[in-house]
């Protein structure tokens, strides 16, 4: 008897304030789309650390002509420094830091370059003697950088060695600055649900002020009386929820997984299965700023 009455007092409320409840749905739907996109791209930055540290390089640049370094002041680099390049690659005082290393010529530069910039305006204009030869290098363990960079760097025929993975930290602060924009967009926006609830709380205790009235005089607890005002703030919470748990997986499954991971096949995408992990916790952060909300309101407006 008491869960038809709970459930009748629900569905009263929510066409009472029809309105206000889809407001509520939309602004708890955007909110929480901005909190799963930012935990999304936050899982994204942790796969993509993960796949390309494993795969990340130490660039040696080899000195070509009227190049500036102080280790290029003979020229280009000549076939006597380019072997002792090499040779100290495979001696034993680096063989600890490098796990594999590969030269490229000016020649296989200029293809990995046309390959890489196909779509751009520029990659015929580009011709192998404007690219450096290189030893593309991997280390055992990229921490130890440094090590590599002192024994190459001052070497005559080398004109810098790069960190790539100084080039991936960049796109990551960049992409850690978009999370912490969205984390801040929906902050905002959960503010705005959590007056919305308040208000659309308020609102439907005032608009059935006389039936709570009539409930407290025939006996009706506490709980009763409040219940199906906690649960309106609730339902529409958990509505707008599910419509952003079903927006980010629409967004991994079509544009992440239809779209990116063909595109860049070499790179590490999130999935759905990462959108099903973050979906329990909008549910659950959905419901818990509407019970919350709600019951600070009826504390204050609805007087049992």
């Amino acid at each position: 008897m008491r869960l038809a009455f709970v459930l009748s007092e629900i569905g009263s409320g929510l066409r009472r304030n029809l309105s206000m409840v889809v407001s509520v749905v939309l602004v708890t739907f955007i909110s929480l789309t901005f909190v799963g996109g930012a935990a999304l791209l936050q899982l994204q930055i942790s796969q993509m650390k993960g796949f390309w540290y494993d795969r990340v390089q130490v660039a040696v640049f080899l000195c070509g002509e009227d190049y500036g370094s102080q280790t290029c002041a003979e020229g280009a680099v000549t076939d006597g420094q380019r072997a002792d390049i090499e040779a100290m690659m495979g001696s034993a005082a680096v063989e600890p830091y490098i796990e594999s290393y590969e030269y490229e010529s000016r020649e296989q530069a200029l293809g990995h370059f046309r390959d890489q910039f196909r779509n751009s305006p520029i990659v015929d204009t580009v011709t192998a003697d404007q690219l450096p030869e290189s030893f593309r290098v991997r280390l055992v363990d990229p921490e130890k950088y440094e090590v590599v960079n002192e024994l190459f760097s001052s070497m005559q025929g080398v004109d810098v060695v790069i960190d790539q993975r100084e080039l991936l930290e960049k796109i990551f602060s960049v992409m850690n600055i978009a999370s912490l924009v969205a984390v801040g967009i929906a902050g905002v926006m959960i503010v705005c649900a959590v007056l919305l609830i308040a208000t659309t709380i308020r609102l439907s205790a005032f608009s059935r002020r006389r039936e709570t009235g009539i409930m407290r005089l025939v006996g009706a607890s506490k709980l009763v009386i409040q219940l199906p005002f906690v649960l309106e703030g609730v339902i529409a919470a958990l509505i707008g929820a599910a419509l952003a748990s079903g927006a980010l997986w629409g967004v991994a499954h079509f544009l992440v997984a239809g779209r990116l991971a063909r595109e860049y096949p070499d790179t590490a995408f999130i999935s759905t299965s990462e959108v099903l992990l973050v979906a329990p916790a909008l549910l659950a952060l959905g419901a818990l700023l509407a019970g919350v909300s709600s019951v600070l309101t009826l504390k204050r407006y609805l007087k049992v």
